[in-house]
């Protein structure tokens, strides 16, 4: 599966709701996103478009907290 190459900052921090994520603070152009057991922090760049190796980072760092393969996770977010 290819990464979107238009999804913004505020579209991934909605998606990663679906997962337990929500906002706990934002600071500048950045959002911190935690796991409801709050256990987890991702930082997001609310950027208009994310570049793809930023996507990839924070996508890896999450299938890395649910010890899940990254397509997986890809796949639960971006696959309607």
């Amino acid at each position: 599966m290819r990464l979107p190459r238009d999804l913004s900052g505020d579209e991934l921090a909605h998606l990663l709701g679906r997962l337990g994520y929500e906002q706990t603070r934002q600071t500048g152009s950045h959002i911190r996103l935690t796991t409801l057991e709050g256990s987890h922090h991702v930082t997001v760049p609310r950027h208009a478009s994310l570049k793809v190796g930023t996507l990839a980072g924070i996508l890896s760092d999450v299938a890395s907290h649910f010890d899940r393969p990254r397509r997986e996770i890809e796949r639960e977010l971006f696959d309607e």
